[in-house]
């Protein structure tokens, strides 16, 4: 379906990606991970084709058809009724439409109602039913759990999990992940996109067995230190990793603010250094927060 051969690619001059390979098959259920600020979603605009590689190539298929559902979102006309919107300019809507529309919590009131009078989480959700609907059989996923409710993610992961396409996963929600992704494509310092097999909890058991390896094994008969810390219970770890997963969204979210912030300050040059600082040191959080929350859930399992 799409093949990317020693794609080193960036924003702002500065390539992230080094060296990535990646063949996606027709049936592809691929999950993007990796530390944040490593160049995730930077791959996933290369797959879409918004980005131009610095480096390497890019070859689609003649027959794919891609859809993006990204941070970004689609434009939306306010004064369009919902199911218009999902059935296009060319046909008026059906009951397949009604039917899908349904599915995501829109009842026969919204579908009729003109999309300026939709409230911020219906849009994002009125935007996934556009990309689904579309049917493109490679279906990009950028972060879908970040503007998402539950009950929306368990029908996104039902349909998936019929999906007669390609699907491609980012997230660090390690849920939604083993819910959706057979495979996961690594994106790091060590092997930048080296793939795994077996999705997020193979990764995650690789992570722990090379720490393991690399850590000083302690003798048998030594004791543990007065004062080392006591292991965790599994309860305790579950809600440091709810607290952490909302820590997590909150910082995506002011992000984004900020990357909005700063594309809109134009020639406002201090107004750039600013939020610049900011947005630099917010990323050095996140990957630090993003660490914590990949640690505890090695622990947890290890548990």
């Amino acid at each position: 379906m799409l093949t990317l051969k020693g794609v080193i690619a960036g924003y702002g001059g500065g390539n992230v990606l080094q060296g990535v390979d990646l063949s996606l098959d027709p049936r592809e259920r691929l999950g993007i991970v990796g530390p944040n600020g490593a160049g995730k979603s930077t791959l996933l605009d290369v797959i879409a084709g918004t980005l131009v590689p610095a480096e390497g190539t890019r070859e689609v298929g003649t027959t794919v058809a891609l859809g993006t559902f990204s941070q970004r979102g689609i434009e939306l006309d306010p004064t369009m009724r919902v199911d218009q919107a999902v059935a296009g300019p060319t046909r008026q809507p059906d009951w397949q439409d009604a039917r899908f529309l349904e599915r995501f919590w829109f009842d026969a009131d919204a579908q009729r109602a003109p999309i300026g009078l939709l409230s911020g989480g219906e849009r994002r959700r009125l935007q996934l039913v556009l990309t689904l609907r579309a049917r493109p059989n490679v279906l990009l996923l950028d972060e879908p759990t970040n503007d998402l409710d539950l009950d929306t993610l368990r029908v996104l992961e039902d349909v998936l999990e019929d999906w007669p396409g390609a699907v491609v996963v980012v997230s660090h929600d390690r849920a939604f992940l083993e819910r959706t992704v057979a495979d996961v494509l690594v994106i790091d310092d060590a092997r930048p996109g080296r793939r795994v097999p077996g999705g997020f909890g193979a990764w995650e058991r690789a992570r722990r067995e090379d720490r393991a390896g690399s850590a000083p094994r302690p003798s048998p008969a030594r004791r543990p230190p007065k004062g080392a810390p006591l292991r965790r219970s599994p309860s305790t770890l579950r809600r440091l990793l709810r607290e952490v997963d909302k820590e997590l969204a909150a910082m995506t979210r002011r992000r984004d603010r900020l990357t909005e912030q700063l594309a809109a300050a134009g020639a406002d040059h201090q107004a750039m250094v600013r939020l610049g600082q900011e947005l630099a040191a917010l990323e050095a959080e996140l990957a630090a927060t993003e660490e914590r929350w990949l640690e505890l859930g090695t622990e947890l399992e290890a548990g």
